[in-house]
């Protein structure tokens, strides 16, 4: 009876290995080199790493409200912020008093599967809506448009929908109107129903920010070494790492995938940083993502299809192509996905909305306009060291490896530039970490 448990533990293992397993094979680097770079990691303390912006990390309470959350992000210019429980009091355990990371996408995701239960509400009259039992609205909301999963986890009904709907916004403009119809044309007043009216408006962060997570919260103590956090951020695939001091469960600090490649890039002159930068990627085995495994989106696909492929293959970006030979011209990421919540004439047409129009909007109207049209590339022939300047420049979270034509070939991201640099040593985790730091991965991966 041990053996199918063993077998299984086994798989796990591996399917936390295989990513760094073939790194580690494609490198055509000594093993003295290696060491050299991993050991200079270990020596580096987490404390030493940049503090954040103003010098204080942004927290979100559990209790917060979903229109104040977009308010308190969009307020203090960050994408994301840990969620933190109010309950819990002088708990000095940060399981119990973190809940996990929200951010714009989370938000937007929730928001863009509830709009079908909203859709839902609004083929009703005024009385129908008003007075529907949470039973059967319940009912309509699954049969009609199989609002199931987060949606149910969100503890919003098509009739709370419809009492909103009913009680100021206009609900006789739902009459006559059938799911789909209503789901297409929801735009603006959907929007204000979102933000400003009720259930929308009281319902709390905490409703949320479990469902739609991205990536496991595990924070590290300002004495570990910058190796750990490199492993979390690649092999283990965090976005981010949160800091809290020993025996203090308040997070110091955070470090993410963009602020260690910039840190790289200031490494520009130390022996061991220009060892590896000079190297042409092919010589580190990249890119790791083959041209026959890139996940893209034609330029005339709907924006909600190329979401939809990040959320369902845990990809933050995707390059957008054109033509038989997939020549790229443009460039999407989760991030982009907050636009469809700031900008109103992006929601109000999101279900008809083409990859190639969501981002000529943006571009029109955004600072970000020359990451949007013009895709961050590389070719074959470029160092480690020149992917790193480019990455860290553009402020970007991919850059894609082009051939003549200009057609995609292989993608490199963050993720991918951070694992050139380390190995694990034996047990390096489990000895620094303790064994509830590979629990807490695995628990995550199976979730998933």
């Amino acid at each position: 009876m041990e053996a199918p448990k063993t077998e299984e533990k086994e798989k796990e293992k591996s399917d936390y290995d295989a990513y760094f397993d073939m790194i580690q094979s494609r490198k055509k680097l000594s093993a003295s080199l290696q060491e050299k770079l991993t050991a200079a990691f270990t020596k580096i303390p987490v404390s030493t790493f940049p503090q954040v912006a103003r010098g204080k990390v942004i927290e979100i309470l559990a209790d917060t409200s979903i229109g104040d959350a977009v308010k308190i992000l969009s307020e203090s210019n960050i994408v994301s912020a840990p969620v933190r429980n109010p309950d819990t009091g002088d708990s000095m355990d940060w399981k119990e008093r973190y809940l996990g990371i929200l951010d714009y996408s989370t938000i937007v995701l929730w928001v863009l599967e509830t709009a079908d239960l909203a859709a839902a509400a609004l083929t009703a009259t005024s009385a129908t809506a008003a007075g529907l039992g949470a039973g059967a609205a319940g009912t309509l909301g699954a049969i009609a448009l199989g609002a199931t999963g987060p949606v149910a986890a969100v503890g919003l009904t098509a009739a709370a929908v419809g009492a909103a709907v009913a009680g100021g916004m206009a609900a006789e403009k739902g009459m006559g109107k059938d799911a789909p119809t209503a789901a297409d044309e929801l735009g603006e007043d959907f929007y204000k129903v979102i933000l400003q009216e009720e259930p929308f408006k009281s319902t709390q962060v905490k409703a949320i920010v479990k469902s739609y997570r991205w990536a496991p919260f595990i924070p590290v103590s300002t004495e570990s070494t910058m190796l750990s956090v490199l492993l979390l951020l690649s092999k283990y695939r965090l976005r981010n790492v949160p800091i809290i001091e020993p025996g203090n469960p308040l997070i110091k600090n955070f470090i993410t995938q963009s602020a260690v490649v910039q840190g790289l890039e200031q490494c520009k002159g130390r022996d061991w940083f220009d060892s590896i930068s000079m190297h042409p990627i092919t010589e580190l085995g990249l890119p790791f993502v083959s041209k026959e495994e890139v996940i893209s989106s034609e330029s005339d696909e709907l924006i909600l299809e190329a979401f939809k492929k990040m959320k369902d293959n845990q990809i933050g970006g995707l390059p957008v192509v054109e033509g038989p030979s997939k020549k790229i011209v443009g460039n999407v990421s989760i991030k982009d996905i907050r636009f469809l919540l700031l900008k109103q004439k992006l929601f109000t047409n999101f279900r008809r909305l083409t990859t190639r129009d969501f981002m000529n909007t943006i571009a029109a109207t955004s600072e970000e306009t020359r990451k949007v049209i013009s895709p961050i590339t590389c070719t074959i022939n470029s160092t480690l060291g020149e992917v790193i300047s480019t990455l860290s420049l553009n402020s970007v979270h991919r850059i894609y490896v082009v051939g003549d034509g200009n057609e995609v070939i292989g993608i490199i991201t963050l993720r991918d530039v951070i694992s050139c640099f380390i190995t694990e040593p034996p047990n390096y985790l489990e000895e620094f970490h303790g064994p509830a730091i590979k629990e807490m991965l695995i628990k995550e991966k199976n979730r998933k």
